[in-house]
């Protein structure tokens, strides 16, 4: 029913002129979902409420519920369509009166962990994009028929969200960023086994997929009252720039069963690392930073290796972001092991001399649909320089499409393996005194099978060129500076 529910919804969102894409079903998908969830956990809370005979104050007044506007019932409980808002007054209704008042709730709540808190951001960085009223008519009926109060209905739910998540994903370049294959996810999670009473964190966490893949790992039959608390309010923590994704993960989050996720909208590389503080650090880092990006000077000087790759400045802060013992695992451009500018060669020092690097997974052409490049993931501790470096290519004997994206089961072997660092043909281990200390070259060279080279894309050769030519003007502008 649910699945039929969502096809339906989106059959909707195709007719509208005001929607073109996957990005936009998902959004106007993600703030109906949103208020019809907040509308069935305000009608849960105040059941329970009542039945121990104490009153519950709502969160949305009685005006701006979902049951006034969006979905009014008659006495016997079928859908009063006289009272029922359409056409242009339904869309001058939520233009112009819902948000504007979902957006206060921003200025008023006591702080940014709470429920009132997002439900203010979502409608400040959100838009409606219907322009018909007839049209969001029939999208409101259709989502006020899924129901999401028991945990079964919720995982349903999630489940689908996650696919419409992925179509996003690979609908293009934008969506792209906010999705990172779920088996490669949960091999990561795997090896850095995440527990109760340790804090997880992503600085660049898209749609969440790794803190929801992370909860759902920790989460177990059993757990008691103050255990399910701790891992619902104290565990998780996601900062995201881009509003949409900000949205679809407080959402993702919160089919996951988490209510109030502590999710911020933020530029991460804002903030300046030297004021990171022992509060501030975390003992699992997962995340798959945005790279290919160019930051500004100013963003750049929050860092000690300055360089206007996105993906390098975030490895920076997830390295201070981190415990002393604690534990991460970071996708990064391969290229990244053996590139020879300074930042690079500079970077490479700092992950090898400050965390014990114990593992680098090196993923197929075609991990990432629509990405150029090739991927490798980075498993750290902080506190001991690294030793030794186990490396693992993985191989899943198939070219990656859409119809034969990564698995489970291709990441069986690499888990396993990695339990013990052992060797075999796709698995070796190099020891950190046979690393150049010039360069801190650490390409992947597997010396137990042949290979011929892989022939690299052009745009990632461009994209290279390009980048050694920016940093050459920079130095040529510094030393006309000096004379």
């Amino acid at each position: 029913m649910f699945e039929q529910t969502f096809k339906n919804i989106d059959d909707v969102l195709w007719k509208e002129a005001g929607c073109t894409t996957e990005l936009d079903y998902t959004e106007q998908t993600s703030w109906m979902l949103f208020l019809k969830y907040l509308d069935d956990l305000e009608r849960a809370r105040a059941m329970e409420a009542e039945l121990v005979g104490r009153p519950y104050d709502y969160i949305i007044d009685a005006a701006h519920r979902w049951s006034r506007w969006a979905a009014p019932k008659k006495a016997d409980g079928s859908f009063d369509h006289d009272t029922a808002l359409t056409g242009d007054d339904l869309i001058k209704y939520v233009d112009d009166e819902l948000f504007s008042y979902l957006k206060g709730f921003k200025q008023w709540a006591a702080s940014p962990d709470t429920i009132e808190y997002k439900i203010g951001e979502i409608f400040s960085e959100i838009k409606n994009r219907f322009r018909s009223g007839y049209s969001l008519r029939d999208a409101l009926e259709l989502m006020d028929a899924l129901q999401m109060r028991s945990q079964v209905q919720k995982h349903e739910l999630s489940a689908l969200y996650e696919e419409k998540i992925a179509r996003m994903g690979n609908a293009g370049r934008n969506g792209g960023e906010y999705y990172t294959p779920r088996p490669l996810i949960r091999a990561m999670i795997r090896v850095t086994r995440p527990r109760l009473g340790e804090r997880v964190y992503d600085g660049a966490c898209g749609s969440a997929g790794f803190l929801c893949e992370a909860h759902d790992f920790m989460r177990h039959e059993g757990m008691s009252a103050s255990e399910l608390e701790t891992l619902q309010t104290r565990t998780f923590t996601g900062k995201e720039k881009k509003s949409l994704a900000y949205v679809i993960a407080i959402m993702n989050l919160i089919l996951h069963g988490i209510d109030a996720p502590n999710i911020i909208h933020t530029n991460t590389l804002a903030e300046n690392i030297a004021d990171i503080q022992e509060r501030d650090r975390f003992d699992v880092i997962l995340a798959n930073p945005p790279f290919g990006g160019k930051e500004r000077k100013e963003v750049q000087q929050n860092f000690p290796i300055k360089t206007g790759e996105t993906a390098f400045l975030f490895l920076q802060h997830f390295i201070k972001s981190l415990r002393a013992g604690g534990r991460a695992a970071v996708v990064i451009k391969n290229t990244f092991l053996s590139n020879s500018d300074n930042a690079s060669r500079a970077l490479r020092k700092e992950l090898l001399e400050s965390c014990n690097l114990h593992t680098v997974l090196d993923c197929p052409q075609g991990t990432f649909q629509g990405a150029g490049v090739k991927t490798v993931v980075l498993f750290f501790e902080k506190g001991a320089p690294t030793r030794r470096v186990w490396f693992y290519q993985l191989d899943p004997g198939r070219s990656l499409g859409k119809t034969t994206a990564l698995t489970d089961a291709d990441f069986e072997e690499f888990v396993t393996l990695q339990d013990g660092f052992a060797d075999s043909e796709k698995s070796w281990s190099v020891a950190a005194d046979e690393i150049d200390p010039e360069t801190w070259d650490l390409s992947v060279k597997n010396p137990n099978r042949e290979e011929a080279p892989p022939l690299r894309e052009p745009t990632e050769i461009l994209n290279e060129i390009a980048a050694l030519d920016a940093e050459s003007a920079e130095i040529l502008e510094n030393i006309r500076g000096m004379v």
